[in-house]
């Protein structure tokens, strides 16, 4: 379904923390950004981990776990990635760092606007707060992806014993690959077309921004629902995925959709003729 109606509500009074036109440095945005993201990588390890924060939450509340010390399978030698205990909460942490660097390297590379510090640390506290969820959520035995059907059988070096993985798991390991790379890609190549002094004033339609107006929140999406289809299985992550492309096909996108209409004028509307759809490319 191509997109043909326009948003019912002005977009300048939809929330949005970046800084649209607005280019002057923000440092201290930067650096609050960039610790916050970093300082969220020790916290998930202790939620992840089967003796952990997590497991004493859990314990606390009165929730049975999934995951327990005496259940960790993984021998790789290195102390911090065996005391994880499971290969999916290892893969939730390497999804946790996988994000972090993605994100603080937008900030400092990618970004041309204005970061401030209060936006930026509730940008940081958001995907914290997401990341949390999915590792306390993987952690009680009534919502772990553990439980998930179909599972498959694998023996891998650095096991001790062949382990059962679900399917999700798989499933949602492809989605945060292909959706980190997807917004990466794409953020790479709108910046790299905007640099060029030729292109200066243009709109951005090269590369797969022929694919959407807005294919890098479909990115977002795409690896926001695998990360928590590998924490909780195939409902949790389709609902996270729904949730994420909704948000932001109308909150974030509506922002941006009114910013670039005052911004090129005809140069949009003809962007939006000659690319249809706004976050789902061929559907929505």
């Amino acid at each position: 379904m191509a997109d043909s109606n326009p948003d019912s509500k002005p977009w300048h009074k939809k929330i949005d923390l970046i800084q649209r036109g607005d280019r002057s440095p923000t440092p201290w945005g930067t650096l609050t950004f960039v610790g916050l993201r970093l300082l969220d990588l020790p916290l998930q390890h202790a939620l992840l981990a089967p003796a952990g924060l997590g497991s004493a939450l859990l314990a606390r509340a009165g929730i049975t776990r999934a995951v327990t010390a005496s259940t960790a399978v993984l021998h790789t030698g290195i102390p911090f990635v065996d005391a994880l205990g499971h290969p999916t909460s290892a893969l939730l942490f390497v999804f946790a760092c996988g994000s972090a660097a993605k994100q603080i390297y937008w900030q400092t590379v990618l970004s041309y606007e204005s970061f401030p510090a209060g936006a930026a640390a509730a940008v940081a506290l958001y995907n914290t707060v997401m990341n949390s969820a999915n590792g306390i959520l993987s952690q009680a035995a009534s919502t772990s992806s553990l439980f998930s059907q179909p599972q498959i059988t694998i023996s891998l070096p650095f096991l001790t014993s062949p382990v059962s993985i679900p399917l999700s798991t798989l499933f949602g390991l492809a989605m945060y690959i292909f959706g980190l790379t997807l917004e990466t890609v794409s953020e790479a190549q709108r910046k790299a077309f905007k640099d060029a002094p030729e292109n200066k004033g243009k709109v951005c339609k090269v590369g797969v921004w022929r694919w959407a107006r807005h294919v890098n929140y479909l990115g977002y999406s795409l690896w926001r629902g695998g990360y928590t289809m590998v924490a909780t299985g195939w409902i949790g992550g389709l609902l996270m995925t729904a949730w994420q492309m909704w948000d932001l096909s109308y909150r974030a996108a509506g922002v941006l959709d009114g910013y670039c209409t005052n911004k090129y004028k005809e140069q949009w509307a003809q962007f939006k003729r000659e690319v249809p759809y706004k976050i789902l490319p061929g559907i929505y």
